[in-house]
């Protein structure tokens, strides 16, 4: 290989990773909304006014939702061809954030539906357990290990998983279940890319 080749092959090699580190999406970028993705699903992230994040779903085996969560961890709004759902919360929700590690929150709130009474109140609990690093390809977060557990009236859980959050996009990038037990298993994203002009 001539010294001319050997250079242009290096431009090409520089230029190729400068082309894959401009795919990781960071906070600044995030602004202008991502996807996020992996094999099955598509989501669309737009930020939103009041801090809330819009999440528009697209499954391969399922029809569109559309979502809003409080800075892209609390569900408030969700929307699909099987119904709508809304969750109103009693408290200020912006009184949680910036979430910071070793933080814990009870919040009380409704679940609203069309034609359907509510059967009491829930409880979401909000535990920050620390921080870790999540990796979608080549990209990585910083991400926040947050516990979250829903409870009913009753004081039963109704769901509960740890969401690895990064603040950075304002976006849970994987759920982690069963955790600590033999059936821990995570489910999350797998790729992160800019919206589509």
């Amino acid at each position: 290989m001539t010294v001319a080749a050997i250079s242009i092959a290096l431009v090409i090699l520089a230029t190729a990773s400068a082309a894959n580190a401009a795919e990781c999406i960071d906070a600044k970028a995030a602004k202008a909304g991502f996807v996020l993705s992996k094999p099955g699903i598509s989501s669309e992230f737009r930020p939103s006014a009041g801090g809330m994040m819009h999440i528009a779903n697209t499954y391969e085996s399922a029809s569109p939702q559309t979502q809003f969560l409080f800075g892209g961890l609390i569900e408030v709004f969700r929307d699909s061809n099987t119904g709508q759902l809304a969750m109103i919360p009693f408290s200020d929700l912006r009184k949680l954030f910036p979430l910071k590690a070793g933080a814990k929150s009870k919040t009380t709130f409704v679940r609203l539906a069309p034609n359907k009474q509510p059967k009491g109140t829930e409880t979401l609990e909000l535990a920050v357990k620390g921080k870790e690093t999540f990796s979608l390809g080549t990209c990585k977060y910083n991400v926040l290990a947050v516990k979250e557990t829903t409870k009913n009236q009753a004081g039963e859980t109704l769901d509960e998983f740890t969401a690895l959050y990064a603040p950075d996009l304002q976006a849970v990038l994987a759920k982690r279940y069963d955790e600590g037990t033999s059936a821990e298993s995570v489910v999350g994203y797998e790729v992160i890319k800019p919206l589509a002009e």
